[in-house]
């Protein structure tokens, strides 16, 4: 009996530990054993509190690990991790005595492959093409010759140079650089605050806002380019009130930039060639637009010289329409005297054949008729209806006479400025405007000469200044002075 109670059970003797120690004891082992590791696994449960932490699950078909990233190691990921992603994370393995769980504390995630990557991609489009931002009718329309054109891109690569050079040939322009990441995890979040920062400068101010901005970028992968993928750099594309053009990779490359801007050019050298047109041809369209526009204006003022022309041989001279007029009046003056006479006898004839009637009783009574009808007219007219209407017939003739006035000097005026316009083209068309301009008028033998032979074969040739004409004689000197021509004698010189 006493050896049965001097004997321990087994166990009795182990080490006895606190759940705290037990619980730092089993995070030394964990963490000693699986201090790096890398994890290939699907992105579960995301989540991401106000503190700036992600916590996440990593699982398969047959396990869940949880996992989180701490808040400065979140905002330098290059990708962000989404549900349903296959990524590898890597990391170190502790627990969290708390709940009695172990975990992964992640420092990277990277997507597992390439078809990971591009899942991502699509999915990331297509979610950002239903909220609208690569609608056709959210694009701007680029202007055609900007005055200042806004370049984000890295201020030391070979793509600044190539637009540079590009714009230099083609139409120079003022550019401003705003330098930025091109890769990395500090890409994204600068490209969308240089886009934001050009679209907040005021236009005319001490650094202009410019009419167009440039997002650039030479080639590489598809890593490489992922930050021009980023959900911040498309809205802000979207969002921006200048008109952008996206020229993001090599001409095959495509990142979700380029859905979002206005434009997308190839290469950047091309998005330089679709900022600006070329300035010798532009220079060669307004000199063949001032040709026909000359050409034009001189063929209207000749072709209405000849019709002035054509409807004055059309019009009959003065003397043809006076011809008949005066005919007739000459046959009128050799009919009138006769007419007098005969008038004057037909009317004392009536007048002998009317008094032979006439007796003194019947003209008193017809006297008498005759003033009683003139009493009731004179009692019934009344001379103020008629200065009343003379009044306002005499306000209206000074009306219509001031009227007429005015009708008449403004016509004057306008045929007056009208004369002055065809005198001013007169003179800026004729020969002597030319000649102000520093041109001269060479004469041989009386004659324009427009080739050195015609020069050559005259005895004697004769220049035609703005203030004057110089006689010149064969051997470079002066001719002398010739007589002045009298008045009458016609200009055998003259251009017109």
């Amino acid at each position: 009996m006493s050896d049965l109670i001097d004997d321990p059970s087994p166990g009795e003797n182990a080490p006895e530990f606190s759940v705290s120690e037990l619980s730092g004891a089993v995070k030394r082992v964990v963490e000693g054993e699986f201090g790096f590791v890398r994890v290939r696994g699907e992105v579960g449960r995301v989540s991401r509190p106000r503190s700036g932490h992600v916590y996440l699950d990593l699982k398969d078909d047959r396990a869940v690990l949880a996992g989180v990233i701490w808040k400065g190691v979140s905002s330098r990921l290059a990708v962000q991790p989404e549900e349903g992603m296959e990524v590898v994370a890597t990391g170190r393995l502790t627990t969290f005595p708390g709940q009695s769980r172990y975990q992964i504390v992640i420092d990277d995630v990277k997507p597992a492959g390439m078809g990971a990557l591009m899942a991502l991609l699509e999915k990331r489009k297509k979610a950002l093409a239903a909220e609208g931002l690569f609608d056709e009718s959210r694009k701007k329309r680029r202007p055609y010759l900007p005055e200042i054109i806004g370049v984000v891109t890295s201020p030391s690569g070979a793509v600044i140079r190539d637009i540079l050079h590009r714009l230099r040939d083609r139409f120079p322009r003022k550019v401003l650089i705003w330098p930025v990441a091109v890769q990395g995890e500090r890409c994204a979040p600068e490209v969308a605050r240089a886009i934001e920062g050009f679209n907040r400068l005021t236009p005319g101010g001490a650094l202009p806002r410019p009419d167009l901005l440039i997002v650039a970028r030479g080639g590489g992968s598809v890593e490489d380019l992922w930050g021009f993928n980023e959900e911040i750099v498309v809205r802000a594309a979207a969002a921006s009130q200048i008109p952008l053009i996206s020229a993001v990779g090599h001409e095959t490359d495509t990142t979700l930039i380029d859905f979002a801007s206005d434009v997308r050019a190839p290469t950047p050298s091309a998005a330089a060639e679709l900022a600006v047109p070329v300035r010798l041809d532009l220079l060669a369209w307004f000199d063949n637009q001032e040709a026909r526009l000359t050409h034009a204006l001189t063929k209207g003022i000749s072709d209405r010289g000849q019709r002035l022309r054509d409807l004055a041989r059309a019009l009959p001279r003065v003397e043809t329409l006076l011809d008949g007029p005066r005919q007739r009046l000459d046959g009128w003056a050799e009919r009138l005297p006769n007419a007098l006479t005969r008038s004057v006898q037909l009317r004392r004839v009536r007048l002998y054949e009317s008094t032979g009637a006439l007796r003194p009783g019947l003209l008193r009574r017809a006297w008498e008729s005759d003033r009683r009808r003139l009493d009731t007219a004179i009692a019934r007219l009344s001379t103020g209806a008629i200065e009343r209407d003379i009044e306002r017939k005499s306000r209206d003739l000074t009306a219509l006479s001031r009227r007429l006035s005015d009708a008449g000097t403004r016509q004057v005026q306008r045929w007056r400025e009208r004369v002055d316009g065809l005198e001013r083209l007169r003179e800026t068309v004729g020969y002597e405007a030319t000649l102000r301009r520093g041109y001269a008028v060479v004469r041989g033998d009386g004659d324009v000469v427009t080739t050195k032979a015609a020069a050559e074969t005259a005895s004697g040739l004769e220049i035609e200044f703005a203030d004057g004409r110089l006689p010149v004689v064969s051997g470079g000197g002066s001719a002398p002075k010739r007589a002045k021509p009298k008045p009458d004698a016609p200009d055998q010189g003259s251009l017109f």
